[in-house]
Parts: C-alpha cells; sequence; structure tokens
C-alpha cells in the first residue's frame, strides 16, 4: 500500500505515526540512522535542468539547483566545465529566494579551502557564498544559472539539432527551443510539454558513470497557443485489474521531485526499522506538515527538523477537526475524525522554500519479518528515490526490483531503489546472516 501524505502535490507520500506521539530524537543503535561525516565538499539533491537556445548561439542555459552538506561549510565551488564558455551567471539562496554573492577562481585558488583539497587545477569555479553555514547533517540549498556555450555539446547537423553531451548529474532535464520535437534520445526519459509548449525530456540516471545523452530534435512542432499543453485531469487510468494512477500523477516530472527516503532495518525479529524521509515545501502560506495516522501501524520517536537552518522542530497530535480549528495550513483538508500528527513551522513567505527532515521508528510486522532464518522485508515504495539498508551482520539473497548496491562504514549494505516510473516499486527483497555476524 502507498503511504499517502496531506500534502496536496501528486504522488507524495507519507509514513504512518502512532496515535501516541513521543516526541523525541530517534533512539541511536547499532541499526540506526547513518549520516556520513565528510572532511571535503559533499553535496546532495543535484538536478540540472537545461534550456536550449537558438541553435546558431551553440548555447543553453542552465539551472543547477544543489545542496552543500558538509558541516560548517562556508562555501561551495562548482567547476566550469572544460570546453564551455559561461556567461550571465548568478546564484540564489533555494530558501530565501535571495541573490548569493559569488566569484569565479582557479583551481589554485579554490585549493586554499581546506574542502577542496583535489580541486582541478585546469579548471575554475564559481566559488559561492552560502546564505549560513551548513548545519550539522544539514543542507546549503543553492541554485546556481549561468549559460553555457558549447559548439561540441550543442550544434546543427542539417537541419536537426543534436544536444550531444554526457551527464554527471543523476536529475536532469532539458527543453527544447520552440517549435522542435524529439527525433532521437539515448537515454530512456519521460516526454513532457513545457507550459509555454516548449517539449522537454527527464531523466533519472541511478548507475556509476555519466549518462550518455544525445538528443536530436527537428523543427515541425506546433507553435504559438497551438503548442500550449492542456491542462492535466484526476482522471486515472482504466487499465484492469487495478486502478492506476490520476494523469496528473503519471505526466509529473519525475525527475525533479524532491521527496526522498532512507529504511534502515533493526534485526528482524523486531519488525521495526528507522528511517528519514525529505522533502522541501514551497507553497506560500503553508506552515505545517501532516502525517495522517494508518489504521494498524505503531511507530515511536518521531522528530522533524529544518534541514536549511538545524532548527528543530515539534510534533503536535490531534484530530481533524482540531488541525482545522488551529488555523494550521498543511495545505490539504483532513477527515475532521482523523487522528493526525502535526508539524508546525513558519509560514512560508512568497519566493520562500523549507527543506525538511522527518525520522522515527515503527514496526510493520507484514513488511518485516524473520521467517525461519531468512530476513523479509516486503514493501511498496512510491518516492523517486528510495534506499533501504540491512541491518548489521545479514546480507542480501534475494532481491525483486533492480537496485544499486553500496556498502556503510560500519559494514551495513544499503539498496538504492530509483524509480522513474509513476507507479510504486514493489521491493521484496530477502538475507540471511553473515557469517560470523559481522
Amino acid at each position: 500500500m502507498q503511504e499517502r501524505v496531506c500534502l496536496g502535490i501528486a504522488i507524495l507520500l507519507a509514513l504512518p505515526v502512532c496515535s501516541a506521539v513521543n516526541a523525541q530524537a530517534p533512539q541511536r543503535t547499532k541499526d540506526g540512522l547513518y549520516f556520513p561525516a565528510a572532511a571535503d565538499q559533499t553535496e546532495a539533491d543535484e538536478y540540472t535542468r537545461y534550456e536550449l537556445l537558438a541553435p546558431e548561439t551553440a548555447s543553453f542555459k542552465i539551472y543547477y539547483e544543489v545542496a552543500a552538506t558538509t558541516a560548517g561549510a562556508k562555501y561551495f565551488y562548482n567547476p566550469i566545465r572544460k570546453g564551455s564558455a559561461a556567461s550571465d551567471e548568478s546564484v540564489y539562496d533555494a530558501m530565501l529566494g535571495k541573490p548569493l554573492h559569488f566569484e569565479v577562481v582557479s583551481g589554485a585558488e579554490a585549493r586554499k579551502d581546506a574542502l577542496m583539497p583535489d580541486a582541478d587545477l585546469a579548471t575554475d569555479y564559481i566559488k559561492v557564498t552560502l546564505a549560513r553555514p551548513v548545519p550539522e547533517h544539514g543542507q546549503g540549498r543553492m541554485v546556481i544559472v549561468k549559460t553555457y556555450k558549447d559548439a561540441k555539446s550543442y550544434y546543427l547537423d542539417g537541419k536537426t539539432i543534436v544536444f550531444n553531451r554526457p551527464l554527471g548529474i543523476k536529475r536532469n532535464k532539458v527543453v527544447l527551443p520552440s517549435g522542435y520535437e524529439v527525433v532521437g534520445l539515448t537515454v530512456p526519459s519521460q516526454i513532457l510539454t513545457e507550459k509555454d509548449g516548449r517539449i522537454a525530456i527527464s531523466f533519472l540516471h541511478p548507475g556509476a558513470g555519466e549518462a550518455p545523452l544525445v538528443l536530436r530534435a527537428i523543427k515541425d512542432a506546433q507553435v504559438g497557443a497551438a503548442a500550449l499543453p492542456k491542462a492535466l485531469t484526476a482522471q486515472r487510468s482504466w487499465e484492469s485489474p487495478f486502478e492506476g494512477e490520476t494523469e496528473q500523477e503519471r505526466l509529473s516530472e519525475r525527475a525533479h521531485q524532491d521527496r526522498d527516503i532512507v529504511y534502515f532495518l533493526q534485526q528482524p525479529e523486531t519488525h521495526a526499522f528507522s528511517l528519514y524521509h525529505d522533502y522541501t515545501e514551497t507553497r506560500a502560506g503553508v506552515n505545517g506538515y501532516a502525517n495522517v495516522v494508518r489504521g494498524g501501524s505503531v511507530a515511536s520517536h518521531p522528530s522533524a527538523s529544518v534541514l536549511d537552518t538545524g532548527e528543530q522542530l515539534k510534533a503536535r497530535e490531534m484530530s481533524g477537526a482540531e488541525m482545522a480549528a488551529s488555523k494550521l495550513n498543511v495545505g490539504e483538508t483532513v477527515e475532521p475524525t482523523a487522528r493526525v500528527v502535526v508539524i508546525p513551522f513558519a509560514a512560508l513567505q512568497t519566493g520562500q522554500t523549507l527543506r525538511l527532515r522527518i525520522a522515527e521508528t515503527y514496526t510493520a510486522p507484514s513488511s518485516y519479518r524473520l521467517e525461519g532464518e531468512e530476513l523479509v522485508f516486503d514493501r511498496s515504495l512510491g518516492r523517486p528515490r528510495n534506499a533501504v539498508v540491512l541491518p548489521s551482520g545479514w546480507y542480501c539473497t534475494f532481491n525483486a526490483a533492480p537496485a544499486t548496491v553500496s556498502q556503510l562504514p560500519d559494514g551495513r549494505v544499503r539498496l538504492d531503489y530509483w524509480d522513474d516510473r509513476p507507479e510504486a516499486v514493489d521491493v521484496l527483497l530477502k538475507a540471511k546472516r553473515r557469517v560470523g555476524g559481522k
């Protein structure tokens, strides 16, 4: 079952909480939450939007969304790709929407920062002064805007435009010039239409290395009013035997959705797992996040924080009627009799965003269990980015849904499920104990 959240945004999922809220920090155990420590510059949640300009210019505008994640960092360095001539740079703080100071520095200058010991001496960098030092386990989010001219990446082949550019960022969107349609594409992608009628492609690339993107387009698409898309509807797929997602959900841009979740499995006989999930609130006037209590769920130790500032938030339990009377705006109405856990925060102003992290531990015997000597985790995960960390002392023996695999410093195995489809990914994995239990 997908776990719906009261936020009114397509395909946004929530985590169940118990009726007795225990608003404290998550328990720290050897199988608990893990956050990497870093001595060098690190980043997360990277997403790039490329807008192809008139083909004769060989230029494209880039909007690069990224979060600095090294605790205490005051600066962020974005390399200027070799072979590209950058211009029209600007940088904005994603939380407040305000401009950030930046300058272009050499690789030698970047190396003077303790977080950049391996800066490429042959590369120039955009050095961004962050709006605030990165909090511990937090983020310094920004949007870097620039225009690149690169005739080797973007050019005309006869009457066909070609965008031939390996992309190392894992989430990307490329918007074609007005009047162009896609006729060639090497990376599996969504094809979408912008509000102004331009055609775009969007994709997730979970694997290692760069995505080998070659995009080809020709100019015979409609322009002007004829190109504008109709509003997407709430009509659901007719496909039998299951009622599908709505048209809005199916045609939303999967790569740009900003919700991700990590499950940390406890020892299987407990049926318990700790987790955290992050999401960005963007709607002006919203001043709370709400989880509706799902029947049969048992959870504990909920906590929440603002990743931008490190501020700790408190959870409050109430009925749907009480929430409506409280004047908290979570962006969605809730049944008056529903039990809801609400996490209030300062109301967003126009142009502001807030990145939140919600953490908790809960049990789900039907999803997580021990069958004989075998661990079984069987759960439908609906976010585009999902991860499951096995408990200490266990190794994976079966995994139904494709995943990438890595190992934490403490030896636990992590499986990442990046889902580029509108429906949930049905995770069924099994594991056995390691010899020696380590």
